[in-house]
């Protein structure tokens, strides 16, 4: 039995703190997942079903005490989008069908990852290009809610083909629309800054009906939710055709919701929390989307500003989840026919406010201030989303974090070793550091990294540079730093002591660890090089340089018989 499994037995815990929690965490979820619903074009229902299905079947499988699973802007986008693509013609009985497919394709992908113990492609997209990739669906999530909150109608095919439609289309802006979004739009805000704990999604929503029934909204041409089914989620069935169209996306999505799950599992979990374990957290995702699908929810994930909310208020074990779960439950079953009176642009609203907080500039300049190169891969999974769409974008940011990681594989530094003046401590010769000492005709160069096919070309480029530039008697290269050489660097290698003899130089190797020990020894460099040539650590070279001097000038000081 799992530790949160264990949260769940009568007498572990109190339920008081997690009762207060989940219900403060019902009042933002439930509304935030009726609004990403529509995001993903499927019934607000959906998103009930959603904030019911697989946060229960989480909270008795995850390994975090205090995760909130279920959707998030960033799934529902995509999950949008990969919908579009098997109903193109956007029928509502088709696209249940076709999200009943798309969540067990998720949840069995999940599972197979967790079977294949594949809990590290958590970190398979750098936190810049991630930065980069959430930008722009942020800035989809946004534009593609714009038109619901205007009134107006556009064809979309694209982020800027959808922009300059949009502009072009203002003049039929309806204002009375219009204003029910931004006094949403000034409600969320204004709570958001001055009084965060008092639900805002659920307060603007419950204005926002009010309003309706109060002023028969529909009557004067605004858009409603209309009608939502009243009860329980219905049994939802896959269809095999829609597979081979909706699995692309599928993997997006999975990669997507694993990732998200993790990022707000570690954030939010305390110091004597069970230890979150990866490999769980896929299985349990897994099962969640796969019982979710077929009770009607949409691919589902962890929240990190639910979990966050969980957390705030006071929530100890997922006791609260199973709370918030309850008021989704007891919302279908009491509440669907005043949900069905909502105007669709105060959903617009909710969306908009709270899938802006995906672009985050101060990000951008905090990456730009560290790495220019970081930034431009920023930049472009931001500009990947945008162009080519947002499941294309995750294939871009996860081609942008592979590239970005090439390149600093390929391209490993090769640091002069110094010693601090008057001090037993060696560094890398710095600017920063100009009194640090090197001693004439020593090199000692540290390569850093693992050496192998790709960038031992590189290395040895660099290494023949500095060779150039210091012209020493002796080249030591200290290996602390390198956890393993394979082969064919192994053999630049022996080819580069060859080369170093051949003019006159002396190579001596120091700080191997045992695996790369061993190889040079099976490779026979060991043999070559010798014991005195194989030295502790870069002291040791110091010190065997400086007796051999010292040895030098004793014999260039004795006379000649």
């Amino acid at each position: 039995m799992s530790e949160v499994a264990k949260d769940l037995q009568p007498g572990r815990a109190g339920w008081r703190p997690d009762l207060i929690a989940g219900l403060t965490a019902a009042a933002v979820v439930l509304p935030k997942a009726m609004a990403y619903a529509t995001v993903a074009g499927l019934p607000v229902a959906v998103g009930l079903y959603t904030a019911l299905v697989p946060m229960i079947i989480y909270a008795l499988l995850g390994s975090s005490r205090v995760l909130s699973v279920s959707s998030t802007t960033t799934i529902a986008i995509l999950a949008g989008t990969d919908l579009a693509l098997a109903v193109p013609d956007g029928d509502p009985a088709q696209l249940i069908v076709a999200a009943a497919t798309l969540g067990l394709l998720v949840g069995a992908i999940l599972l197979l990852a967790g079977a294949l113990r594949l809990g590290f492609v958590a970190n398979f997209i750098s936190a810049p290009v991630l930065t980069g990739f959430k930008a722009g669906i942020g800035l989809v999530i946004v534009l593609d809610q714009l038109p619901k909150f205007l009134g107006v109608k556009i064809e979309k095919t694209g982020f800027f083909p959808d922009l300059l439609s949009l502009v072009q289309h203002l003049s039929q802006t309806s204002l009375l629309i219009l204003a029910i979004g931004v006094l949403t739009l000034l409600v969320l805000v204004a709570m958001e800054r001055w009084w965060p704990q008092a639900a805002p999604p659920l307060v603007a929503m419950g204005l926002a009906i009010l309003a309706s029934w109060g002023l028969d909204l529909q009557a004067m041409g605004v858009s409603i939710v209309g009608s939502i089914p009243q009860g329980l989620p219905s049994l939802s069935l896959p269809d095999a055709d829609m597979v081979a169209v909706l699995l692309p996306g599928a993997v997006g999505i999975a990669l997507m919701s694993f990732t998200e799950t993790i990022a707000a599992g570690r954030a939010f979990a305390a110091s004597d929390d069970p230890r979150i374990q990866p490999n769980r957290e896929l299985l349990a995702t897994g099962v969640a989307n796969i019982g979710g699908a077929l009770l009607g929810a949409m691919p589902a994930g962890g929240g990190t500003s639910q979990t966050a909310l969980v957390r705030a208020a006071g929530g100890r074990t997922q006791k609260a989840s199973l709370v918030t779960a309850a008021v989704a439950l007891a919302t279908m079953l009491v509440l669907a026919p005043v949900l069905g009176l909502l105007p669709n642009a105060t959903l617009a609203a909710v969306v908009i406010v709270y899938s802006v907080g995906l672009i985050q500039p101060a990000e951008f300049r905090a990456i730009r201030k560290v790495r220019v190169m970081e930034f431009a891969w920023a930049l472009v999974a931001c500009l990947g989303v945008l162009v080519f769409g947002t499941l294309d974008g995750i294939v871009i940011a996860i081609i942008v974090s592979l590239i970005a990681l090439a390149s600093q594989t390929a391209n490993p530094p090769v640091l002069v070793v110094g010693r601090k003046r008057d001090a037993d401590v060696l560094r890398p010769v710095s600017p920063l550091h100009p009194d640090d000492e090197t001693f004439p005709g020593l090199l000692i160069m540290r390569p850093v990294g693992r050496i192998f096919f790709v960038n031992a070309q590189n290395i040895a480029e660099q290494m023949q540079a500095l060779v150039a530039e210091h012209d020493p008697r002796v080249v030591a290269l200290d290996m602390s730093r390198v956890p393993d050489i394979e082969y064919s660097a192994l053999q630049m290698l022996i080819e580069g002591e060859k080369n170093a003899t051949a003019a006159g130089r002396i190579l001596w190797l120091a700080a191997l660890n045992p695996a790369v020990l061993e190889m040079v020894r099976a490779s026979g460099l060991a043999d070559r090089l010798g014991p005195e040539r194989l030295l502790f650590n870069a002291r040791a070279v110091i010190e065997r340089y400086q007796a051999l001097l010292a040895r030098d000038d004793a014999a260039a000081s004795t006379p000649t018989q």
